[in-house]
């Protein structure tokens, strides 16, 4: 693997990254992935080291993976959910993450229902704080480990069309991909009802359609989101059927991309809304993919914050 500085203490978004840090991200972690086969899971590698999860808002996926990454690399975790903290009682974040940092962790993983959260926990700790999705802002580690996968999948990612289709407004995996794949070179484009299209979309790097047609024809990467509607204030859309009727990924919208394209989605999935459960399940879709990659990604991102970059 190539010799890169790795200088980062925090994974906050990646606009703080270049695209050499991507590319070195993406090789730790197709380095650290084959451990995930082995029939004993584990290395030594962060024994000693102490990893908090901090979710304020549910989580299957990217709570287990890292806590996952981290058991494989040999670090002690503790999980603290929203239901079970002192903020149900009315505590706030900051005097949470003070007393975090009286326990000395080494990294808090956070997932907050507000943009910028880890920011101001990064501004309070000595810890690295690593995002695990805050409010509308970012998922890092989630466009991290969909690169991995169209790597993975097309080799390269530099001159791709990249179609992201669906609650591009409050999806931070959106914002994320969206930088992540500007920044390695490849085309985003992307597509959903008028009333989830962010403006600045050109500022961020991608190509906005009222049209799905637009976005998905010629694409090589298609890839639907959920409807964010747990952060929705009032309903943006008529009903989900009428979605499905116009935003849907199905057989029909899939022709109109190139005859290899893969699908992905960060899930969970509204089977038969955003996307057909025929082609959720097909040969094109590398949603599971994503999955697996996700553990490598994030054992990657620990491994560099935590067990010396270089």
């Amino acid at each position: 693997m190539e010799q890169h500085h790795f200088e980062h203490k925090h994974i906050l978004s990646l606009d703080d990254f270049s695209a050499a840090d991507i590319e070195y991200i993406i090789q730790t972690a197709a380095s650290l992935k084959e451990i995930s086969s082995r029939s004993i899971k584990k290395v030594p590698t962060l024994r000693g080291k102490t990893i908090i999860n901090l979710f304020f808002e549910p989580s299957t996926r990217t709570r287990l993976s890292f806590e996952i990454a981290a058991k494989r690399m040999s670090a002690d975790t503790f999980n603290i959910s929203m239901s079970t903290s002192s903020a149900v009682k009315g505590e706030s974040l900051v005097d949470t993450a003070r007393n975090l940092q009286a326990m000395q962790p080494d990294a808090i993983i956070i997932r907050h229902a507000q943009s910028g959260a880890p920011y101001l926990l990064s501004r309070h700790v000595s810890a690295s704080i690593l995002n695990a999705g805050d409010g509308t802002h970012e998922h890092p580690s989630q466009a991290l480990l969909d690169m991995m996968t169209v790597l993975d999948k097309k080799g390269r990612i530099a001159g791709l069309k990249i179609a992201i289709i669906g609650d591009i407004a409050h999806s931070r995996v959106a914002h994320s991909d969206i930088i992540g794949f500007s920044k390695m070179g490849a085309e985003v484009h992307v597509s959903g009802p008028a009333t989830m299209m962010p403006e600045g979309l050109s500022e961020l790097g991608a190509v906005g359609h009222l049209n799905i047609r637009e976005a998905v024809r010629d694409a090589d990467v298609v890839m639907t989101l959920r409807i964010q509607r747990e952060r929705l204030q009032e309903p943006l859309l008529p009903t989900a059927r009428e979605y499905a009727d116009f935003f849907g990924i199905n057989n029909e919208i899939i022709k109109l991309a190139r005859p290899d394209a893969i699908i992905m989605h960060p899930g969970p999935i509204n089977r038969g809304v955003e996307l057909s459960p025929d082609l959720a399940d097909g040969k094109r879709s590398v949603i599971l993919d994503q999955v697996s990659n996700g553990v490598a990604v994030r054992m990657a991102l620990l491994y560099l914050l935590l067990g010396g970059g270089d």
